[in-house]
């Protein structure tokens, strides 16, 4: 789209072609009232108080585009009429429970109340009884609901689990006399609000969704609260501390809203988070996960003399990627100092994968990002099962679907209905684990321009292709031509007569013809079915931008050198921008700062994770440790930012910088290391306090920094290795989290009740001799372990599911490296 001028009230704006008016007065700080309109959302049309005047045409700004030399108006006498009058319409039987509502002084409905002077009201007609519901997660008050369905969009167009829609409320319509009386578009808004209420769209009161609280986070007014707030604070009590979710790689922008525990106890207590919904939407783990800190934690002398012990007489420091920039640039400074190993076997894969990709493509890190992806015509997946690995991935393909109209393709072994049933455009090739050369080779064969590709990799694409000839049925049309007998007056005699006319009709027939096609052995390797190249040759049309996303199954394949080169070859040859989906909270961070190791010494100290001697954010440790909501530091995102976080808690007890400065380094807090943190992996001379967390009216993310992507030396060889046949074959267990688990973080929290467990789907349990809540043992070649059977209408088909979120049902000793693995399942 180029850029435009347009005039808004006067001012000469900059725009996109084609931009909403109402997104393009936000992005220059133009105020126009707007309710039901949500950014990165399809228009609904639901609150018509964005009317403005285009060109002299009065128009809705949430669904008019903009074009060039347009002329805006935001305001005239009828302009203000209407909204005054839509206000007074949601006014209209709305309960004057202000003093105790939840949305009390963050609400719309009130705000815009008093921006229109509303001061009294010239509409009425009966109410209905509008009861309350009880959705677990979720409160719902249609005595409260103004139906701007902003929950609805929310739900279909950001999150895409479809949940919710408005149902018929049975109210009385509107009486007619109205409509002489009222402005047209509050009358119309009026009719609309006075048929409906919010509903379930399974069509019962159980609310079955993958519970991220978006809903109730757009939601304008009180009517759809978290449960676990309602009437804990008023608004306006509360403090917000600007952070990032430390859960997952998104790296989201969050604020974690306090204020005292109590009366009697003055300390800081978070009472909810919030997010910028327009800009970026948090899944269940960031919204309710949010109670983890180490609240116990003290000054144990005694334990930290330990602890400097144990560091002094340790050969390995073993840690996860649930930590900040700069305790992982003190790790790596210890190791340069004093000569330990650092394990991390997640992030060492991590980071293996990115220089095995970086010999072919060039640069430190991948291209793109899935701010990129959101608004990409096609886009593909291999190797991650998004809506656990990294929620936002599965936001960014679930908005450019919905509401950039593109299409895609899912790759996975695993089952999963929240995927397929985002949009009749996502395609999903549920293929055998070790298949994922297979699937990138295809994409190179698709996608990948051979004119430019090594010609040893040409020839060996080529091999699988061949030529043969089937015999289809078609429907095909031919004229028939037929004698008929008519009467017909003869114009001598005047007397009508039969006779016989040729008369002429199409007609359908079926036929039967060979026809010579290609066959491609990869869709066949892969199970598609036949009609793949047909469903995808249609979904291609009028695509013009593509986003390939790969994540952690690919890192620990066996042949993951072989698919880091695969990635790097396509992202160069074809029209793919690439991402990769770290598989925790900062492992492209701690990938990019620290020189890891493969194998533990003698002695190890551990850093939320097992050892000889245990540091642990839990409590649980041999010393105790801040969790990441009481901690100051920074992140790294699967898009590449580096962006700060804020404790949001008070932490009583000893912190890795202590041990730092007992060992010989000096700082006086560890963001002291944020402008340490290495230029040459990418990363900015910048100070903590430097660091931007905020949004702009126009989307912009002003947050932290974006990593620089750094060239590096690429030798001529870009061969890679014929795929291997291998797949794993029987009872197949895999290593991954359910909705809402990450760590053993969000397992501590209070709001988040998943239960560990085997997790079967609801067809694999149908299928079998299990029921939901039978103990069973797991056994692989590596080890087994007992734990209760988890029915997950969240997956499908025969693969069984491991947690890690439960580090006492230790799944991943079962495993050797990839998440796959073959394994007996039996009752006990």
């Amino acid at each position: 789209m180029s850029k435009i001028t347009i005039n808004i009230d006067g001012k000469e704006v900059q725009t996109q072609e084609g931009e909403y008016l109402l997104n393009a007065a936000r992005a220059n700080d133009i105020f126009i009232p707007a309710i039901c309109y949500l950014t990165r959302c399809s228009p609904t049309l639901a609150c018509r108080i964005c009317l403005v005047e285009a060109d002299g045409k009065q128009v809705y700004a949430c669904n008019a585009k903009a074009k060039d030399g347009m002329n805006i108006t935001t305001t005239t006498g009828n302009i203000e009429k209407e909204r005054r009058a839509i206000m007074e319409v949601y006014d209209v039987n709305h309960p004057l429970q202000c003093g105790v509502c939840d949305q009390s002084g963050e609400c719309e409905l009130q705000n815009y109340t008093l921006e229109m002077a509303v001061d009294s009201q010239s509409y009425a007609i009966k109410d209905v009884d509008r009861s309350a519901h009880d959705w677990g997660h979720l409160h719902y008050d249609p005595g409260l609901c103004i139906v701007c369905e902003r929950c609805v969009t929310a739900c279909k167009d950001m999150i895409g689990d479809n949940s919710l829609k408005t149902i018929p409320r049975g109210g009385d319509k509107v009486a007619d006399e109205f409509k002489a009386e009222m402005p047209k578009d509050a009358y119309a808004m009026w009719n609309k609000l006075s048929k409906s209420v919010i509903g379930l769209t399974n069509g019962t009161d159980v609310l079955d969704c993958t519970s991220c609280g978006e809903c109730a986070a757009v939601c304008p007014v009180g009517a759809l609260v978290d449960t676990q707030f309602m009437y804990k604070s008023n608004a306006w009590e509360l403090k917000q501390i600007p952070a990032t979710c430390g859960h997952c790689s998104a790296g989201c922008q969050i604020s974690y809203d306090v204020k005292h525990a109590s009366i009697d106890n003055p300390e800081d207590k978070i009472y909810r988070v919030m997010n910028e919904w327009n800009y970026v939407s948090l899944c269940g783990a960031g919204r309710y996960g949010f109670d983890y800190q180490n609240a116990t934690a003290t000054k144990d002398e005694a334990a930290f003399g330990r602890a400097i012990e144990a560091f002094k007489k340790a050969d390995t420091i073993a840690f996860t990627s649930t930590i900040t920039n700069e305790e992982a640039y003190l790790l790596q400074a210890m190791k340069e100092k004093f000569g330990y190993k650092l394990v991390n076997n997640e992030a060492k894969a991590f980071q293996t994968f990115l220089r095995n990709y970086s010999e072919i493509s060039g640069t430190k890190l991948y291209g793109s990002d899935l701010e990129k992806v959101h608004t990409t015509n096609f886009i593909v997946s291999v190797g991650s099962a998004l809506k656990t690995d990294n929620p936002n991935a599965r936001y960014a393909l679930n908005n450019s679907l919905t509401v950039s109209k593109g299409a895609g393709i899912y790759f996975h072994p695993v089952k999963d209905p929240i995927i397929e049933g985002i949009a009749k455009s996502i395609m999903t090739v549920e293929h055998a684990p070790l298949q994922e050369e297979i699937a990138l080779y295809l994409l190179l064969d698709l996608f990948a321009d051979k004119s430019q590709l090594p010609a040893d990799i040409v020839e060996y694409l080529a091999s699988f292709h061949s030529e043969k000839t089937v015999t289809v049925e078609e429907v095909v049309k031919e004229k028939v031509v037929e004698v008929v007998k008519e009467m017909k007056l003869n114009e001598e005699t005047g007397e009508e007569e039969e006779v016989e006319v040729e008369k002429s009709k199409m007609v359908s027939k079926k036929v039967s013809k060979d026809v010579v096609v290609d066959d491609n052995k990869l869709l066949e390797l892969l199970g598609t079915d036949e009609k793949f190249m047909e469903t995808l040759t249609k979904n291609l049309k009028k695509k013009e931008t593509f986003a390939l996303m790969v994540g952690p199954d690919l890192y620990t394949h066996p042949n993951a050198k072989n698919l880091a080169r695969l990635v790097a070859l396509i992202e160069k040859y074809s029209k793919f921008e690439l991402v990769m989906i770290p598989a925790l909270t900062n492992s492209l961070g701690v990938s990019l700062i620290c020189e890891l190791d493969d194998e533990r010494g003698d002695y190890t100290v551990a850093y939320n994770t097992d050892g000889d001697f245990v540091l642990s954010g839990l409590g649980d440790g041999d010393l105790d440790m801040p969790a990441m909501n009481q901690q100051e530091g920074t992140l790294t995102s699967v898009n590449k930012r580096v962006n700060p976080t804020n404790a949001a808690l008070a932490y009583n007890g000893y912190e890795l910088n202590d041990i730092a400065n007992a060992l010989g380094f000096s700082a006086q807090n560890v963001i002291d290391y944020t402008v340490k943190l290495p230029v040459s992996a990418g990363f900015k001379a910048e100070e903590f306090d430097a660091l931007p967390n905020h949004y702009e009216n126009d989307g912009t993310e002003v947050r932290g920094y974006v990593l620089e992507n750094v060239a590096v030396s690429v030798t001529d060889d870009e061969s890679v290795e014929k795929f291997s046949d291998d797949k794993l074959e029987g009872s197949i267990i895999y290593l991954a989290n359910p909705v809402r688990q990450f760590t053993d973080f969000t397992y501590k929290t209070t709001n988040l009740d998943e239960v560990s467990g085997v997790y079967m789907s609801e067809e694999y349990l149908s299928n079998s001799d299990f029921n939901e809540g039978d103990t069973v043992k797991v056994t692989t070649q590596k080890g087994e372990l007992t734990a209760q059977v988890v029915s997950d209408n969240k997956i499908a088909g025969s693969i069984v599911v491991l947690p890690t979120f439960d580090k006492k049902l230790n799944s991943e000793a079962l495993f050797d490296g990839y998440r796959f693995s073959i394994a007996s399942i039996e009752k006990v």
